[in-house]
């Protein structure tokens, strides 16, 4: 280095920018003097000033960029150098070290130092080429790309060498580790294609070919590879006292967030091949081997050509590359860009929308058109009009914008080496930026970006402009991007608008589902179809009370589908079938879960009648009877009767969801369906068994039900409380088949075979969960009862608790005759006349068990609350045991028209009897909606979290405002039960003798059920 320059560069320092703070430049130049002087180039640092084009550039670089200056005073002797012999010179004097291995002693610290030493002068080189105009764009991006290859290889050669003295794997070139190593690394992205941004991170795919490595331990091959890749990783992007590398980012890696950092290629060539997108097709038309063996890295591009070049693209393929482009909504002529915090590398009329124009065309025509298979963006634009894919003017006007959109890009990250491509907040650094791109009036500055940016937005948005809306909810505007590495700024930003609050946790998981990671997924078509469907998704969902909730819920619906071709068929042949199923997520998580499970059942929701009014018993019954027409045998039978119960329920959930019919209206549906179930199998369970076992003379079996099937109020939870009662002539010892049996041993079989078929689990789920235990003697009595040794039992041995659960007892099958009369004997046996202080006692009693075992202090148990149902019940079932003698016509098993019956006879005050009423009407429109709605582990759980949109629900069935007040209403509601039950129960009971046991008989009573 001379103590003078010999000569300055030579540029055009009209073409140069405007200094934008004096002071800064002021300050700038200060410091600089004082570094060359430091160092012995006092009058080098005169001798440049005295050069009016130098002095000018260094006003520049002071005034506009900390990031330089301090490149520029950190390291005078080369700023000196850079000065005089220009960047052409000194850019090879930095690289040329950088074509050679690193030398064997050099450690992983000084390799470290030195490439951090040559990445600032890079930076200050490739910086004054640009500001000076002595290269063009293509030279800058094409420099940093070239110095990133050569860091990446360096560093690459020094770990393999590292590795293979640890025994990972033995080297192929001792004096050139990289060469024949099996190590590949590709260059993605702007690397790729040799675009390399002024302060870009670099996007790179790391893989090792198993076939070309020697190794020892190849099962250890992987470990060796993601540690190696690791350390490249720290070598590069870890900040050190001399600053850093580059940035460096995995993430274009095969599915990113289940793999390892580096993969074998052939586990990357299978993901590919069998599962890649479109949108990494797309990412790979710029895929280029940077480092490690080259000869492998263009190897495995070629094995990989078939995937990125389809020569054959279906409608469907074309479709999905077309959707790509469509993520990002572009609109001709469309609202007002604000300028101030632009991105103008993802925001509308940006860098990637011209990167888009020509990757998304690249993919259609680059199967069949060797020629448009260009890595770089001006490359592949001005390809397509070669081969008249697209027009030339609109090619000039987007190559004119990106080369401006890049320069300026640069500009803005020169100053603090930020990764930045957002335009300033401010007009203060507005002013600023415009002078750093040469303009003097700011306003001019503004109105060409502005004008490129909409150059760009209208060409854009006329590509593929005869594709419709990618969306049905376009409503929320903006873009839908989950392609590429990284998180959309804007997509997040949209995600947002929509109503989402966890934005980047629904970015990632529609990344997910992208990335095949569900069974759903896995296909190409369905990955297509996902793509189209997206924005109807989410904004469907986003239409929900809370979107967040109801987006979890569609991703695990999502996950545990089998397939996803046929419901995205669906759901893209009929949009009312999507906002359906959102609907569902965001009111019920229970059928939410059901669906995920049991998908079929959406084919009926297509149906012409599933908004229909229930079916009537008669016409329920025929319906079954014709679905049943398919069975050809007792499996068949088992199936046919789930799917067409699912089905049932599924349109009865709905309809209570959606209020088109009343709680009362479903317990009734949900009634008739069970009974029409239970009919049709015990008739045809019935024929089976006589096959083998032949018929009982004046054999009859009548299925009894108890709880709220019998009071015709089923809940969708709940199970079915049965007896059974049969009844044969008198004298009948056996069966009359081939293998005959004695009645009792008949009926038991035959009885144990109806339960199997209501509650065992076949490929289609089980029907219902059968509860025994009001039989005679409870689970320790026969599963079947003579109906004489049944009334008997009644009369002589059951509790009052049994008396109690027998006021809900209906027949429901079996011949007419038997039925009247098992409704005859229990009637009678309900209107004997009781001892009113041993039945209060007893009531007080039992109620007292039940809450010792069951206490709930949760106002959402409203089984179990005290006051709550419960209460209701017992209260009703007391006072029909206390006065069925006088007024039979009060015995219903359904628990209001009892009240009611109770109440015409003034057998309760008429206050009392409305409240108790209108507390049984809240309480069974609660318990349904909270059944419909709630898993049993989300209604279980300790702090039971309600929904939003099933929140909203149940607040319209209790007519009240919030859930605060209905919270409120709760406790209101079952302390004026409560009132009434201490009355007409508790202090009744207390003074016979106290609630505790005073009047039951000596030996506890069994727990009731």
């Amino acid at each position: 280095m001379h103590n003078t320059p010999a000569k300055a560069i030579a540029f055009n320092p009209d073409l140069l920018p405007l200094p934008a703070d004096g002071e800064r430049a002021r300050v700038g130049f200060e410091r600089w003097r004082t570094a060359l002087s430091e160092t012995g180039l006092a009058s080098s640092a005169a001798a440049l000033e005295a050069e009016r084009p130098l002095r000018r550039l260094l006003e520049v670089i002071f005034a506009d960029s900390p990031f330089l200056t301090s490149c520029a005073i950190g390291d005078p002797h080369f700023s000196c150098d850079m000065l005089t012999r220009g960047p052409d010179h000194m850019i090879e004097a930095v690289l040329a070290p950088l074509r050679n291995p690193p030398p064997r002693d050099e450690t992983f610290d000084s390799l470290s130092r030195r490439l951090r030493i040559a990445k600032r002068r890079v930076a200050l080189i490739t910086a004054i080429a640009d500001i000076t105009a002595i290269w063009p764009l293509e030279k800058v991006t094409d420099t940093l790309s070239s110095f990133a290859a050569l860091a990446l290889d360096s560093a690459c050669a020094h770990l393999l060498r590292t590795s293979a003295q640890k025994g990972a794997f033995a080297l192929a070139n001792e004096d050139d580790p990289v060469r024949g190593s099996g190590l590949i690394v590709l260059g993605m992205g702007k690397l790729g294609g040799r675009e390399l941004n002024y302060s870009s991170d670099i996007d790179i795919i790391v893989l090792f070919d198993r076939e070309r490595i020697h190794s020892e331990n190849p099962d250890g091959l992987q470990k060796a590879f993601v540690r190696l890749t690791r350390n490249l990783v720290r070598l590069l992007d870890e900040h050190t006292a001399h600053g850093y590398v580059f940035r460096t980012d995995l993430r274009l890696r095969p599915d990113p967030g289940s793999t390892p950092l580096a993969i074998s290629a052939l586990a990357a060539e299978t993901y590919y091949e069998s599962i890649g997108q479109n949108w990494e097709r797309a990412a790979m038309i710029k895929a280029r081997p940077v480092a490690g063996d080259i000869e492998a890295g263009e190897a495995f591009l070629l094995h990989l050509k078939p995937f990125i070049w389809r020569k054959s693209l279906d409608f469907a393929a074309i479709e999905d590359i077309r959707s790509i482009k469509r993520q990002i909504n572009a609109h001709k002529g469309g609202d007002k860009i604000t300028l101030f915090g632009h991105n103008l590398k993802l925001g509308r009329g940006g860098i990637r929308e011209i990167e888009f124009f020509a990757q998304t065309q690249q993919l259609i025509w680059g199967g069949r058109e060797a020629g448009v298979r260009v890595r770089a963006t001006v490359g592949a634009i001005f390809a397509l009009v070669a081969h008249g894919r697209v027009a030339r003017h609109s090619a000039d006007t987007l190559v004119e914008a990106y080369r401006f959109l890049r320069r300026l890009e640069h500009r803005l990250q020169m100053i603090d080496d930020k990764q930045t491509h957002s335009l300033p907040e401010t007009p203060d650094d507005m002013d600023k930026i415009a002078r750093f791109m040469g303009y003097g009036d700011t306003a001019e500055f503004i109105a060409r970006v502005l004008a490129t940016l909409r150059a760009v937005e209208e060409i854009y948005a006329s590509l593929f402009e005869e594709s419709p809306a990618l969306s049905s909810g376009g409503d929320f505007g903006g873009n839908l991007v989950f392609t590429g590495s990284e998180s959309d700024p804007e997509t997040l930003a949209t995600l947002e608008g929509m109503g989402y609050a966890k934005t980047k946790t629904v970015d990632a998981t529609v990344r997910g589902w992208h990335h095949g990671r569900y069974r759903a997924t896995r296909s190409t078509r369905a990955r297509e179809l996902l793509t189209e469907l997206m924005p109807s998704i989410l904004g469907a969902l986003a239409h929900t009370p809370d979107p967040d909730a109801a987006f979890v819920r569609f991703d695990a619906f999502l996950a545990n589908l089998p397939s996803g071709v046929q419901l995205f068929s669906l759901f893209h042949s009929n949009p009312q079938l999507l906002e359906f199923i959102a609907e569902i997520m965001g009111t019920s998580p229970r059928l939410a879960s059901y669906l995920s499970r049991k998908v079929s059942v959406l084919d009926s929701v297509l149906s012409h009648d599933f908004f229909a009014p229930p079916l009537e018993p008669d016409d329920l019954a025929k319906d079954l009877d014709n679905a049943l027409l398919e069975a050809l045998d007792l499996q068949d039978t088992l199936d046919v009767t789930r799917r067409w119960a699912k089905e049932k329920k599924f349109q009865i959930g709905v309809q209570s969801l959606r209020a088109t019919i009343t709680t009362e209206d479903a317990q009734k549906a949900l009634t008739n369906i069970a009974e029409t179930l239970i009919r049709a199998l015990q008739s045809r369970l019935e024929d089976i068994f006589a096959e083998r076992h032949g018929r009982l003379a004046g054999g009859a079996l009548c299925v009894v039900a108890f709880g709220k099937l019998g009071g015709r109020e089923k809940t969708p939870t709940s199970d079915l409380d049965l007896i059974f009662i049969y009844d044969v002539d008198a004298g009948v010892e056996r069966s009359d088949g081939a293998h005959p049996l004695p009645p009792s041993l008949y009926y038991a079989r035959l009885c144990q075979r109806l339960i199997n078929a209501l509650n065992v689990q076949t490929g289609e789920g089980k029907l219902y969960e059968i509860d025994m235990r009001l039989r005679p003697s409870g689970n320790d009595g026969p599963i079947a009862s003579t109906l004489e040794g049944f009334l008997s039992y009644q009369k002589e041995q059951a509790w009052t608790w049994e008396h109690m659960a027998l006021t809900r007892a209906r027949p429901l099958s079996g011949p007419h005759a038997l039925r009247d009369r098992v409704a005859t004997g229990v009637r009678d046996i309900l209107a004997r006349e009781r001892d009113p202080d041993k039945l209060v006692a007893d009531v007080a009693h039992m109620r007292a068990r039940m809450d010792k075992k069951h206490h709930t202090a949760s106002i959402w148990n409203l089984k179990y609350l005290r006051g709550g149902l419960i209460d209701v019940e017992f209260i009703t079932q007391y006072l029909q045991l206390r006065h069925a003698h006088a007024y039979p016509d009060i015995l219903s098993p359904t628990t209001a028209t009892a009240l009611e019956r109770i109440a015409a006879h003034a057998l309760i005050a008429q206050p009392d009897a409305k409240t108790l009423l209108a507390a049984l009407a809240l309480w069974q429109n609660l318990q349904s909606m909270i059944r419909l709605g709630l898993t049993p582990r989300e209604r279980d759980a300790k702090d039971m979290t309600i929904p939003k949109a099933l929140a909203k629900r149940l607040c319209a069935l209790a007519g009240v405002k919030s859930l605060a007040h209905l919270e409120t209403l709760i406790r209101d509601t079952a302390r004026d039960v409560m009132a009434i039950y201490h009355v007409m129960v508790t202090q009744p009971a207390q003074h016979v003798g106290g609630a505790q046991d005073t009047g039951a008989p000596s030996a506890p009573p069994p727990s009731p059920p």
